[in-house]
């Protein structure tokens, strides 16, 4: 039931965004857009926690995740729209919404981490998808960033351009999201430690290497934003690094247990 209401409610949202950056009959009241996503997102959480939790336990099939991932994405987006013009966003974010929801109730069938799995563990498992898809979303939002200062040095205006936020409100965003990954990658790093009991036993520590590894360049990287003034191209460079080093703790983490440990 959660599910259709946020669906509703977000389209709802997305038209009333559409009509007024397409058609420009009215202009965006932010406030009334706020409350619709605000309303949306109330729904979105009971949609996430039906979707993933399961009387058999926690159901973490990757379409259900991407219902969270969104979920997560909207409501930094909604937070950071209130100190900086991000409606236009919207557009983009509550479509994509919808779909994850879709697929995520109606595509997949469930996977579910048995019940009896200890608490700490699945707090662990939580906070490293939330700082996976906040990170990979920062990644997204540094490709785009790259493209719109592109498209500025070459005075092209027009299409998706015209939609887009100022490009120093897209760096402040971007950086808003690589705050939050980071903060979600620490408590992940950390909660792996206290309990993941024997990580060498489980074949985690290429993961655990280049988690750390990846957690250093987005330490760096905020740091020098914050002390040095990083931004720009240097800062996407940064960005991109840290999320290759992310990757490479997951897919190769994944790539030594199933393909060369196991041969």
């Amino acid at each position: 039931m959660a599910s259709y209401l946020t669906i509703a409610l977000y389209t709802i949202a997305w038209g009333y965004i559409l009509d007024a950056l397409i058609r420009k009959h009215r202009p965006v009241t932010s406030k009334t857009l706020q409350g619709m996503v605000a309303l949306g997102l109330i729904a979105h959480g009971f949609a996430v926690y039906e979707l993933l939790v399961q009387p058999v336990g926690l159901s973490l099939g990757f379409f259900k995740v991407a219902a969270l991932f969104f979920f997560v994405i909207n409501l930094l987006v909604l937070a950071s729209s209130l100190r900086k013009p991000l409606h236009s966003l919207f557009v983009f974010l509550m479509p994509l919404s919808i779909i994850g929801l879709v697929v995520g109730k109606w595509v997949e069938a469930p996977t579910a981490v048995e019940g009896t799995l200890p608490p700490g563990m699945v707090m662990h498992i939580l906070l490293s998808i939330l700082a996976y898809s906040l990170l990979t979303i920062a990644s997204i939002q540094a490709l785009l960033l790259m493209y719109q200062n592109h498209q500025l040095k070459a005075k092209h205006f027009q299409g998706v351009m015209g939609i887009m936020p100022p490009l120093q409100t897209m760096e402040a965003l971007l950086f808003d999201i690589v705050w939050a990954g980071f903060l979600f990658l620490t408590l992940s790093i950390i909660t792996g430690v206290i309990f993941i009991e024997d990580m060498l036993a489980q074949k985690l520590s290429h993961k655990a290497v280049f988690s750390i590894l990846s957690w250093l360049i987005y330490a760096v990287l905020l740091a020098g934003h914050q002390i040095q003034g990083w931004r720009g191209a240097s800062a996407v460079r940064w960005v991109l690094g840290g999320f290759a080093a992310l990757m490479v703790a997951y897919f190769g983490s994944k790539l030594v247990i199933e393909v060369i440990l196991a041969n």
